[in-house]
């Protein structure tokens, strides 16, 4: 469960950012296409309406930080100040690192129920009501955005969605930090999938390395 979990993290961080970035380039080339004088291209371009490319490229960003704050906390990349902590000994080490996971994992909890409480307010309700035939009454429909005219409370899920899921990160984080002692790190040096890729190569681990017809083993060239 944990593993899908993951890649669904991964590929929704991955589709948010190919998809904004091709957004993006698509608007570029449009603004300047469309002030080229080529006859019936320009006209099409200038007529061709793209005003709500920018407003989903913020949007996408925005659950893209979301998504990617709770990738964050898992994969240990999180910017963190540990000079005084790596001074402590080791069993105030210990409760300061507790200390800090249980400080994220109930600062994402307030912000995810409050993201959640104002989200069910801006308009989820009256979606949900009349998703199960529920009379709305009084309940407000809920503003939409202003180029997309999409409903605000599906952009806004970002927060209460992002929020959970990096809490729940902060909690998978401490309980393994408290079973192992060890605290995710992310190395810069990694790509993800090499080993597998160099495992199917054969002898690639083993043959000697090659550059331009000579084979230098052990620091000689022969």
């Amino acid at each position: 469960m944990m593993k899908y979990l993951d890649h669904l993290e991964e590929w929704i961080i991955t589709f948010l950012i190919g998809a904004a970035t091709l957004v993006i380039f698509v608007s570029i080339i449009h603004r300047y296409g469309a002030g080229l004088p080529i006859p019936g291209v320009q006209v099409w371009l200038i007529q061709l309406n793209l005003s709500w490319a920018q407003e989903l490229c913020i949007y996408m960003f925005v659950w893209m930080a979301k998504f990617g704050a709770a990738y964050g906390v898992r994969s240990g990349i999180h910017v963190g100040v540990d000079v005084l902590v790596n001074r402590l000994p080791v069993d105030w080490r210990t409760k300061g690192v507790m200390v800090s996971i249980v400080c994220g994992t109930i600062f994402t909890g307030i912000i995810g129920t409050l993201g959640a409480t104002f989200v069910w307010e801006n308009g989820m309700h009256y979606a949900v009501y009349t998703l199960l035939g529920i009379g709305v009454g009084d309940v407000p429909q809920g503003p939409t955005t202003p180029d997309l005219e999409w409903p605000t409370w599906v952009i806004y899920s970002a927060v209460p969605l992002g929020s959970y899921l990096m809490c729940f990160r902060f909690m998978q984080v401490g309980y393994r930090f408290l079973k192992t002692g060890h605290l995710p790190k992310h190395n810069e040096t990694h790509v993800e999938g090499l080993e597998d890729v160099v495992e199917d190569i054969p002898g690639a681990l083993h043959d000697p390395i090659r550059h331009d017809d000579a084979v230098i083993d052990g620091g000689k060239t022969k």
